[in-house]
């Protein structure tokens, strides 16, 4: 009686052991963005009251913050928009905008500075040290260029990423670091926080916002909106006067479907309702309660936020669905797993190419095959490869290269999506699917949250029992042949 009482015991330990693992994160306070926002004729004006919370090992006296709005500018040294899109972006010629810091309160001093007017520096009353907060107030106002990109007027929709100021990500040893706007890739790179946003706009329109709309209220000719996210990295919105809106609850989640040109939005919702049931099982459970799919203006493919993804409206077809997908496998990585997408774009990218070709391979229905999507990988690789060898006497592959670095958005293109996608297909290859699958939910499960670097990507597939680091080395630096 007494031994089977104390293996009860020692059973009930080992449990709550596993228990604690499973869990995976510790949760730990984050800073927070209360943002009250009103639209009106192309000019946002927006209260940011910030809290920090110090969570480095470091003295903190001074913020930074990435001023994104500010690329649109005419004078920028960074156009938002590269010479391939540009035609397909200013539909209605050039056209320009900028994010300006009216005042900052509750600091001792505050200033514009960058490579490229592209940050707010922000001096504290006192310094901050590991552990402890403090909160500043910014007043900005951000006039919008008419473009079909990120943050702009397009011809149906408002597109408001990268609406406020965002704080820089703290590293070691650079410190905060300040994002300058290369046209080539997503040049965002931040640390989670907790949101609260207050938005306002002409009651003509409809907003799709990140995270769960709490309100909606209509007071005279406008309307209010109030939505919630808790540990995302940034937050969008985008307005329209002509969306229509579909929705589903699938498996805790909260589905939307903001369109207003598809003839088959249930064939959308179906797909989406699909490929996160499978990234779920797949890495691990969705992040936030709702995710919200926008159909907009937007020059590329895509683009990414947390909880929410746009859609470029020029899409059909297989291209408009695969786009779907691929935004959808961001919310794993780049959303909860998130990187320095400046200086490593191949970790999300390279794996939300893959995690696409892994969902479609799970469901041919939709026409796409695994070998048909790394032939066309392998291809556009092997095109870079001898056209450089051929110019340059040798060709630059490593992936470890910062987005300024890239000769052309081609050769960002074929190294951070293609030779990425390779090179999870190799590692799958090497591991065999069980395994493979089981280092990626590893890193989900440990890097959630957080900030990935390389060396976490690389422990996790160690973790499944094979060191594949020397594999990773000679890809990240070039050195692979392929």
């Amino acid at each position: 009686m007494k031994k089977k009482f104390f293996s009860i015991i020692i059973a009930a330990f080992i449990l709550l052991s596993l228990l604690s693992f499973v869990g995976c994160k510790k949760e730990v306070e984050r800073s927070r963005y209360e943002i009250t926002a009103e639209y009106q004729d192309g000019i946002l004006e927006v209260l940011t009251d910030f809290t920090y919370v110090n969570n480095t090992r470091t003295e903190i006296s001074e913020l930074k913050f990435n001023l994104y709005g500010n690329a649109y500018r005419e004078d920028s040294a960074y156009a938002p928009v590269s010479a391939l899109f540009s035609p397909s972006a200013y539909y209605d010629g050039k056209s320009y905008g900028s994010l300006e810091i009216l005042s900052v309160s509750g600091c001792s001093e505050w200033e514009i500075g960058g490579a490229d007017e592209n940050i707010l520096i922000v001096e504290t009353k006192k310094s901050v040290y590991p552990g402890e907060s403090t909160s500043i107030s910014i007043e900005s106002k951000l006039t919008l260029a008419k473009v079909n990109h990120r943050t702009g007027i397009t011809r149906h929709s408002v597109n408001l990423g990268n609406f406020y100021p965002v704080l820089c990500a703290w590293e070691k040893p650079v410190g905060f670091y300040e994002c300058e706007y290369y046209s080539d890739g997503d040049p965002f790179y931040s640390e989670c926080a907790d949101y609260s946003v207050t938005f306002t706009v002409p009651s003509q329109f409809k907003a799709a916002m990140s995270g769960e709309i709490i309100s909606e209220s209509k007071e005279g000719e406008k309307t209010t909106y109030h939505s919630e996210l808790k540990n995302a990295r940034d937050f969008a919105v985008v307005l329209s006067e002509e969306f229509q809106i579909l929705q589903k609850e699938s498996n805790g989640v909260t589905i939307k479907y903001y369109y207003y040109k598809d003839t088959g939005p249930e064939r959308m919702l179906e797909l989406l309702e699909k490929c996160m049931k499978y990234f779920s099982d797949t890495f691990g459970e969705y992040a936030y309660p709702v995710y919200s799919v926008v159909q907009t203006g937007f020059s590329v493919g895509g683009m990414e936020y947390p909880g929410l993804s746009m859609l470029g409206d020029h899409l059909i077809g297989g291209d408009y669905q695969y786009t779907a997908v691929h935004e959808t496998a961001h919310q794993w990585w780049y959303a909860a797993v998130g990187n320095n997408q400046l200086e490593n774009a191949w970790m999300d990218e390279g794996l939300a190419e893959y995690s696409t070709l892994m969902f479609f391979e799970k469901n041919p229905e939709y026409g796409f095959t695994r070998q048909a999507l790394m032939l066309a990988s392998n291809n556009a690789y092997q095109a870079l490869y001898n056209v450089q060898s051929q110019i340059f006497g040798q060709a630059d592959t490593a992936m470890n290269k910062k987005l300024g670095e890239y000769l052309s958005e081609y050769h960002y293109i074929v190294i951070a999506y293609d030779k990425g996608k390779i090179l999870f297909d190799t590692l799958r290859d090497a591991l065999k699917d069980k395994k493979f699958v089981a280092a990626l939910k590893r890193y989900y499960c440990d890097c959630s949250g957080k900030i990935a670097k390389p060396e976490d990507l690389m422990y996790a597939f160690r973790k499944s029992g094979t060191n594949l680091n020397s594999l990773f080395t000679s890809f990240i630096d070039g050195t692979a042949v392929i």
